[in-house]
């Protein structure tokens, strides 16, 4: 009986720091930029993206407030009834931080509280085939 020969280093492949791979892969946008969305313009050029076959769904049922892409209006509907779309609406009431903001908090004027935001889940158009 002879020994096996070993090659290589003993990881079997394993990557060495696996949770920053997770934590960018699962990235998702930041509340400042969802605001930016929101705004009329841009939310209109959102919710009426040509068809792109790269994307789930070739984009065409998109959550504004989540910044997700779903696979049909079904999956999008039972989205918003979900904990996680209902938690995305509540972190968007608050005001997003300007820099006059933080210069306030820096010592350079008095404290303003932030303003809440009235944010309702989007209407969705169900299409009459």
């Amino acid at each position: 009986m002879g020994k096996s020969k070993q090659v290589g280093n003993h990881n079997n492949g394993k990557k060495k720091n696996i949770a920053k791979t997770w934590k960018t892969k699962r990235r998702t946008k930041d509340l400042d930029q969802i605001h930016a969305d929101m705004i009329p313009t841009n939310a209109a050029k959102l919710l009426k993206q040509d068809v792109d076959y790269d994307v789930t769904g070739c984009g065409q049922h998109y959550c504004l407030h989540c910044a997700r892409y779903f696979v049909d209006l079904k999956t999008l509907k039972e989205h918003f009834k979900s904990k996680p779309h209902k938690k995305r609406l509540k972190q968007l009431r608050e005001e997003p931080y300007t820099q006059a903001e933080a210069e306030r908090a820096a010592g350079m004027g008095s404290y303003i509280p932030p303003k809440t935001i009235e944010v309702h889940t989007q209407q969705v158009e169900e299409d009459m085939d």
